[in-house]
């Protein structure tokens, strides 16, 4: 028999990633930003056949991805290299020559969307106002573009147009927790949820006519429900909820009268069907474990973004009560049975409120007896049971990973997402704390044999815990984290910084607490060996972010080696550079390895 190597870092790293997708009015063609090449760029396929080409050379991850409705070509954002200014393009259906559609220099633009006639584009623009951004109607035959909606007292999006285009649907983003949905006929501005002074959110939403619209929002609840508010009565009504489980998703088929949502529970998905003419709901199959887009054809076929924990992205088509996959993105070269699906465990944090992890144990045939400690970015967010090519190419070298979802986690209430607020540096960080505890006490590693690695919000967390609880941990990775809570304030996005006061504190009111919350604060306790690794074009964990605490620490002689991206944001938008930083980390951690007999 002949016998095989380990899967090598390359054939998990190659594993290709799909970052949006669009469907063609006509069903007759499908786009979608893939990096298929190794580098992201548009790719299509001429439905019902799937083999795929290419329709763009740019090299650059796709923000923004829409057909006109005639079907005749493709409107496309880019940025240049992770900085998110991202602008906007033409693209023929077979692709060719790009055509600039909405270029301005160094502004942030969001969310563009057609007129029914394909002759109006509008989007959400920095231009002119980057706190609180503008929406602009751009006339695509005369070049002339009009100002819709100016943002004033929080960043202010454009979201959806009634059918007979007359109402605008905007939201207003003040914090994570806390978003409001208005309707904008004329010169009148409709609050779609109940006036309240407790924050809530509106997470979606959808006009089914010219005067109803649906929303899911958590008004008046801990978790997000499906909701519709009448223009002409202005009648706000509760239409479906369930426990514990928040809708996130909403898609409507005017052609069928069907609403699809699309919820969260946790670390899972779930769809859902609404039939507005019967009123009757239902639960639908899902093909993946994490749903990222939904698009319903006119025909009514239902089109899916998603992965699973151990299944990559891949866009699913809908087939009666079953799921096809139109493309077959799996891990090159690596069998299936050897991929880890993660374990779901509970565990209680210093307060005895329960805590919800993943657990991804190594295989017994590669467990080296290491375990990485995994704090999840955001933090308004959560490790869910995704693909991470990261974490198979690390389980398939021995490594087990914990992941744990710590208050400040979306998934599990507003109350649960609304505690990380203001409070970067103490439940959270404790929940973690936690979470170590109890690796240890249920005999999966020992204390000050711990491996730290995290990105963005996880990069923080794992500066921090590094500087207050260096005694459980022998090396630590930080991946574009914030390192120094004033300067992080000062260097967000503009349209960030409007709800900073609330999202992480005020440099003035809040000095103490920052200084706490600040890993900058404890570099004498910072004596582990470090690895820190940054995007230069980052716009939300700017270079100097990194730069401040590598310098630092080697100014005390620390043990530090920082790896600059010249070439990347906040995260890995080429294969190559994705490649170089996960086996600079596999070799990192392999340093640290104890062997079988001792651990």
């Amino acid at each position: 028999m002949i016998s095989f190597p380990k899967p090598d870092v390359e054939q998990f790293l190659r594993t290709f990633s799909i970052g949006d997708f669009a469907l063609s009015p006509d069903e007759k063609q499908l786009v979608f930003s893939t990096n298929l090449s190794g580098k992201y760029n548009l790719w299509g396929m001429n439905l019902p056949n799937t083999f795929p080409y290419p329709l763009t050379f740019v090299d650059q991850s796709c923000q923004g991805l829409l057909y006109d409705k005639q079907s005749r070509f493709i409107i496309a954002g880019f940025d240049q290299d992770g900085n998110e200014n991202t602008q906007f393009y033409g693209i023929p259906l077979q692709g060719g020559a790009m055509k600039e559609i909405v270029y301005h220099e160094d502004t942030r633009n969001f969310m563009p969307m057609l007129s029914e006639d394909s002759n109006k584009l509008y989007y959400t623009s920095s231009k002119g106002n980057p706190s609180y951004l503008n929406a602009y109607c751009l006339d695509l035959e005369s070049g002339r573009e009009t100002k819709v909606l100016e943002g004033k007292d929080a960043a202010t999006y454009l979201y959806g147009l009634s059918p007979d285009e007359e109402t605008l649907l905007y939201y207003k983003h003040f914090a994570n927790t806390y978003t409001l949905l208005y309707a904008k006929r004329g010169n009148e501005n409709i609050l779609l949820t109940p006036p309240t002074e407790k924050q809530h959110t509106v997470n979606d939403g959808v006009f089914v006519s010219d005067s109803m619209v649906y929303l899911l929002t958590d008004y008046d609840s801990d978790f997000t429900y499906l909701a519709s508010y009448n223009l002409e009565t202005d009648q706000f009504s509760k239409v479906k909820e369930l426990e514990n489980e928040s809708f996130d998703g909403l898609k409507y088929s005017k052609e069928h009268q069907l609403l699809y949502v699309t919820s969260q529970k946790g670390v899972e998905d779930h769809l859902y069907e609404y039939n507005l003419q019967s009123t009757d709901w239902k639960k639908l199959s899902s093909p993946c474990s994490v749903i990222e887009k939904l698009e319903v054809a006119k025909s009514g076929t239902l089109y899916l973004l998603g992965r699973s924990a151990t299944n990559p992205h891949n866009i699913y088509k809908r087939l009666g009560n079953e799921w096809i996959s139109l493309t077959q993105y799996s891990v090159p070269g690596v069998d299936s049975n050897d991929l880890v699906e993660p374990d779901v465990i509970t565990y209680p944090s210093f307060d005895g409120m329960e805590i919800e992890a993943l657990f991804f144990r190594a295989k017994k045939e590669n467990d080296n007896g290491e375990v990485i400690f995994w704090p999840h970015g955001g933090p308004q967010a959560a490790e869910r049971k995704f693909f991470r090519a990261s974490f198979q190419f690390f389980l398939n070298h021995g490594y087990s990973i914990f992941a744990p979802n710590f208050r400040g986690s979306s998934g599990y209430g507003l109350e649960f997402m609304k505690m990380v607020e203001g409070d970067w540096g103490y439940g959270p960080r404790l929940d973690n704390v936690a979470g170590l505890d109890w690796l240890i006490k249920n005999g999966y590693t020992q204390k000050g044999n711990i491996l730290l690695m995290g990105g963005s919000y996880g990069g923080y967390m794992a500066l921090l815990l590094h500087g207050r609880h260096a005694d459980y941990f022998k090396a630590v990775v930080d991946i574009f984290g914030p390192s120094n809570l004033f300067s992080f304030i000062n260097s967000v996005p503009e349209d960030w910084k409007p709800v900073m006061d609330q999202w992480v504190g005020n440099p003035e009111k809040d000095k103490e607490k920052l200084t706490e919350y600040s890993p900058i604060t404890y570099l004498e306790s910072m004596t582990k060996p470090m690895l820190v690794i940054q995007g230069a074009n980052d716009p939300r964990v700017v270079k100097e972010e990194s730069d401040q605490i590598v310098q630092a620490l080697k100014d005390k002689g620390r043990d530090v080696e920082y790896m600059l991206l010249e070439d990347e944001g906040h995260g890995f938008s080429k294969k190559e550079n994705e490649i170089a930083v996960y086996q600079k980390i596999l070799s990192f951690f392999n340093q640290f390895v104890r062997s079988k007999e001792k651990a």
